[in-house]
């Protein structure tokens, strides 16, 4: 049991939000039509209204706190292109288009390729080695934090330092609940991370509690929601409704955390942070 020390109110730092673009693709065709991750099951019914309901407050939350939301179109047979996270890693206008280890989802790449260049984003960086966009490459500040070990191919954190132009921090995935990193590390800012230690092998865990010694450290339930799978703009911190735990921890450091449901779309092993690419120019 993880016991976490308040956070004295004379420390607790002023929190200033920046604006950000996020990509997001309406789940007009999502449905559970095939298991590649342990939170599928193939069959479970999708009540589609109520996930667009659920899609759509997500994308009016972002878009009342100010950032940029751009829409893409989905493509039928894509039921997964609802993840938009998962379709490249962009930083600096440049994107790191994404390679997917399961077929079924292989077709989603171009998809996003040719959305993302519609969008004016056109410098595009082909993938030589599997890697699933931010579900595996997350953006930290000046370092990217590269997961492996269910999808994402280590050979793919050295491509992406090449193309991005930033130092990749690998770590190594054991959970198969948390097989992207984006459903055990949330990114709070350039300096501060959230995030489950058991999801990570004995190697990564010395590495991130070495790099965030003050990092917020997650419970097992709330990470059993998909707690960490969150968008964080350096104030507000967008999470699923039932990370309770978590959202206190943000509150008492000062981030204003805004609890969402997304039940319908957990049902593909998704969140907030899966549903939002962010687009760094």
């Amino acid at each position: 049991m993880t016991s976490v020390l308040p956070v004295p109110a004379s420390t607790v730092p002023d929190r200033t939000p920046t604006r950000r673009r996020y990509v997001m693709c309406p789940p007009t065709h999502f449905a559970v039509e095939y298991a590649i991750n342990p939170w599928m099951t193939v069959g479970t019914p999708v009540d589609l209204d109520l996930a667009f309901v659920q899609w759509d407050t997500l994308r009016r939350t972002y878009l009342e706190l100010g950032h940029e939301v751009t829409v893409v179109e989905p493509v039928p047979g894509l039921p997964d292109m609802v993840y938009a996270a998962n379709g490249a890693t962009i930083v600096g206008g440049t994107v790191y288009g994404a390679r997917f280890r399961y077929g079924e989802r292989v077709p989603e790449a171009p998809a996003y390729r040719d959305a993302l260049a519609a969008a004016g984003l056109t410098r595009f960086a082909e993938p030589s080695f599997v890697n699933e966009g931010e579900g595996d490459l997350l953006v930290a500040g000046d370092v990217v934090l590269a997961g492996s070990g269910f999808r994402t191919d280590p050979r793919a954190h050295a491509e992406a330092a090449r193309v991005l132009h930033r130092p990749v921090i690998g770590l190594e995935l054991v959970d198969p609940r948390f097989y992207h990193l984006d459903t055990a590390v949330t990114v709070l800012s350039g300096t501060e991370i959230a995030y489950l230690p058991e999801a990570f092998a004995p190697r990564s865990r010395g590495v991130l509690a070495g790099r965030y010694p003050t990092a917020v450290i997650a419970s097992a339930a709330d990470a059993a929601v998909l707690g960490l799978n969150a968008v964080s703009d350096g104030r507000h911190v967008v999470l699923p409704r039932g990370a309770a735990g978590l959202a206190a921890q943000y509150a008492e450091r000062g981030y204003e955390p805004i609890g969402v449901d997304l039940s319908e779309l957990l049902k593909g092993g998704g969140g907030p942070k899966c549903c939002t690419l962010e687009v760094r120019t």
